[in-house]
């Protein structure tokens, strides 16, 4: 479930829409809150994930951060980091890896906040409360800002979709295939029956 929330009032102040430093400190002034905002300004608070969701996740996320330490091609993150992408939205998937030739675009100063860089790769996963074509707009928009492969992963439907920057997507069928890194992760692998 996502709600939205727009205008906001923080300590009695009214904000039609927050800058990009409002919102990094209305983050941590929520801390313990998963939020992201739309490249419309809106405020979208999500639900913390449940059980067999988070340990998904942790499961993507290691293998990617196995493959990225063996590697050293970038910098891998978990659902906690918040990007600013370049329709101003900010948002926070649950997997993503940042290239280092991105990364070294970034000053120490953005690297404190959420950093104006589109991750190269990222992985969603659908929990149960998440509806699927919010999820594909999402990867959709992943994409136009400059994401070059997505998965979203769909453990309710034993799915994956494969989002490519040339806006190509794939489906696939059985959660017993092994999704590849392609060019842009060049040997890493996720096996899908892992996440099940």
């Amino acid at each position: 479930m996502v709600i939205t929330y727009n205008p906001y009032i923080i300590k009695g102040k009214v904000f039609e829409q927050m800058t990009s430093d409002e919102f990094f400190h209305f983050c941590q002034e929520n801390e313990g809150h998963h939020l992201e905002r739309d490249e419309n300004g809106n405020i979208i608070f999500m639900p913390p994930t449940g059980y067999k969701t988070g340990n998904s996740n942790f499961e993507a996320y290691l293998d990617l951060g196995n493959w990225n330490r063996k590697h050293k091609l970038g910098k891998a993150f978990d659902s906690s980091t918040g990007f600013t992408l370049p329709d101003g939205s900010v948002r926070s998937p649950d997997v993503s890896w940042v290239s280092n030739e991105s990364h070294h675009t970034l000053s120490t100063e953005q690297q404190k906040k959420f950093a104006p860089v589109c991750p190269e790769f990222v992985i969603e996963l659908r929990s149960k409360s998440d509806r699927l074509p919010y999820l594909k707009n999402k990867m959709t928009k992943w994409i136009k800002n400059g994401t070059h492969l997505a998965w979203l992963i769909d453990p309710i439907d034993q799915k994956a979709y494969i989002y490519r920057k040339n806006g190509s997507i794939e489906i696939v069928e059985s959660f017993e295939a092994t999704l590849s890194g392609e060019d842009v992760l060049k040997g890493f692998e996720l096996n899908l029956s892992e996440l099940k």
